[in-house]
């Protein structure tokens, strides 16, 4: 496929939290993977910068990489709403950009994909077009000040998952709303609709495995569990709760062999207890044709369409969960794999975030704010 524009020449700035592949990072590593491909086949120049150890798994003549050593940057998920910014000794982050300020002059935008307050604010300091795929809802206030900073001074220059997310802050337009994509070749379709019920997240309390364990032992069956082991005392008591037979941990797997797990899954459960940006799990599961039961909170909420690809649950509403789960049956797999291919293909989000550049690089704030 090739864009309806001229080449662009973009620096991409991974997350600081961890390298591409540690699962660190979260859903964001993959929209950054999956992005690259797709701007790539849209017919951009693309430089990576990110932190040593990441891994990209597909090469181009239109992919450079630039690997940082440093520290890991904190993530905002784990500190408190009032907390100040912190940036440790031989942090990662800083070093990253200032690759990307030395690089700047060779290149026509920047799209940064850290949420995090120094990128944000350097925005007001380089003469390149600076981009933000704000990948969070508010987790600080900060990081809110900031971002609502950046809203009017640079409009045009924040996008955003989903509304629900865009929500959480004070913008100056209407957001800029990209949604999220996906490699379609890297997921199969399975038609198995007799499978187990399965989750994946990073293992920690915001995103609510055990509402998900304790759905699996009311029905008296196994929970497959994949994802990030970031908080071992979480899983343990989780274990002690319900005992150490009804969670089956897979660990974090690559995307290939993840996505040959989950499509055997006859139902998917998703239960954060945050205001998810997104959730790339959900679409993820879809791709592989398997129906998502998840909490109307947040981001979910416009990916499932209730009835059609999943239910709806109202947060915390086990029994909710309980009789969805019990009803996916009536769900057609392959209503979830068309959703998927329409709504969240990398091809569908790389045009969606070219479109957003060209715009933002084509704006002359004087003239196209709203008044």
């Amino acid at each position: 496929m090739k864009g309806t524009n001229k080449q662009l020449k973009l620096i991409l700035v991974s997350t600081p939290i961890g390298f591409l592949g540690s699962g660190k990072g979260g859903g964001v590593e993959l929209t950054i993977i999956s992005l690259m491909k797709g701007l790539i086949s849209l017919g951009h120049k693309i430089i990576l910068v990110a932190p040593k150890g990441s891994k990209v798994p597909f090469e181009s003549e239109n992919l450079e990489i630039r690997l940082i050593d440093g520290i890991d940057q904190p993530s905002w998920q784990h500190q408190k709403k009032t907390d100040p910014v912190l940036i440790p000794s031989n942090s990662v982050l800083p070093k990253l950009w200032e690759i990307v300020i030395n690089l700047a002059s060779q290149y026509d935008a920047v799209i940064n994909f850290a949420y995090d307050w120094l990128p944000l604010w350097l925005t007001k300091t380089q003469r390149i077009k600076i981009f933000h795929l704000i990948s969070m809802g508010n987790e600080s206030l900060v990081m809110k000040e900031i971002i609502t900073e950046i809203s009017q001074l640079f409009p045009f220059q924040l996008a955003f998952h989903t509304k629900r997310q865009s929500k959480d802050y004070l913008l100056n337009i209407d957001p800029i709303i990209v949604g999220n994509g996906f490699d379609m070749e890297n997921y199969v379709f399975n038609q198995n609709q007799n499978g187990p019920l399965g989750w994946a997240g990073r293992i920690a309390p915001e995103k609510g495995l055990e509402d998900a364990v304790k759905v699996a032992n009311y029905l008296d069956e196994k929970l497959l569990v994949w994802g990030l082991m970031e908080d071992n005392e979480y899983a343990t008591e989780i274990e002690n709760k319900f005992g150490k037979g009804i969670v089956d941990w897979k660990g974090f797997l690559p995307t290939n062999e993840f996505q040959k797990q989950l499509g055997k899954c006859r139902a998917f459960i998703n239960t954060p207890k945050w205001n998810e940006a997104y959730g790339n799990v959900i679409v993820e599961a879809m791709a592989c044709g398997v129906p998502v039961i998840a909490y109307d909170l947040g981001g979910p909420g416009e990916l499932i369409e209730d009835g059609y690809n999943g239910f709806l649950v109202q947060p915390n509403d086990i029994e909710g969960m309980i009789k969805a789960i019990q009803s996916v049956s009536k769900i057609k797999r392959r209503n979830c794999r068309d959703w998927f291919e329409s709504k969240a293909s990398n091809e569908v989000f790389a045009k969606r975030v070219e479109s957003w550049i060209n715009k933002g690089l084509n704006k002359n704030l004087l003239t196209d704010l709203p008044r």
